[in-house]
């Protein structure tokens, strides 16, 4: 994708640790939301974990859960062992991940996986290369986990339409997808069946099973 940090707001430092005002507004239900429909002691790999915000947030309520961060920035992986160093976690190191390449060498069975605000500023290679590692990744009865902004065809938000063109505007590959493109994606890699869940700001949970 790239090596430098997307991101479409300034992000605060502090002894290492890297603050999004975004982040701050949605982890609590998010980590609300995924300390609901994870299993017990789950394997979680968080793609594209940004600050590390939403993952430090959600092991506080879900301390049992077994969470791998990881992101293909520098910088932001920086932010994600500082935020595990500042919790006293203990936390493999995160991950360099790009979905756009061959990501899953070396990698084991997970019982999940959760992308916050990812596909919508990354090429769309993103989004078929996290579908198609999540099928050679995720165990049978598991999930696939997106937060972020959908379309919905003529139902879609005008927040949301806004929001798509603003991103066009500054990378002709990126905006934000239409909810039954990004289902037929995952249904192409064996995840027939999905679940989408509305939260605030128009935001949604969308889930994606192999059942």
């Amino acid at each position: 994708m790239t090596d430098k940090p997307i991101a479409l707001e300034a992000r605060i430092e502090e002894d290492g640790r890297l603050f999004s005002p975004s982040a701050g507004r949605n982890r609590e239900v998010i980590a609300e939301h995924l300390a609901r429909v994870l299993p017990q002691n789950a394997k979680v790999l968080e793609i594209a974990s940004g600050t590390g915000q939403h993952g430090i947030t959600t092991l506080v309520a879900r301390p049992d859960l077994d969470w791998q961060f990881s992101d293909p920035n520098a910088e932001s992986r920086e932010s994600q062992s500082a935020w595990i160093a500042h919790s006293g976690l203990d936390l493999p190191a995160p991950l360099e991940i790009d979905t756009t390449n061959d990501w899953t060498k070396a990698l084991s069975d997970y019982d999940a996986i959760f992308c916050a605000n990812m596909i919508h500023i990354a090429p769309v290679e993103a989004l078929e290369g996290l579908a198609r590692g999540a099928a050679k990744l995720v165990k049978d009865g598991g999930a696939v986990w997106l937060y972020g902004p959908y379309l919905f065809g003529e139902d879609s938000a005008p927040s949301n339409l806004d929001f798509d063109a603003s991103l066009k505007s500054r990378n002709c590959a990126w905006g934000v997808r239409e909810s039954d493109f990004v289902k037929h994606i995952f249904a192409l890699n064996g995840f027939n069946q999905s679940e989408l869940r509305p939260m605030p700001a128009n935001n949604h949970f969308f889930g994606f099973f192999r059942r």
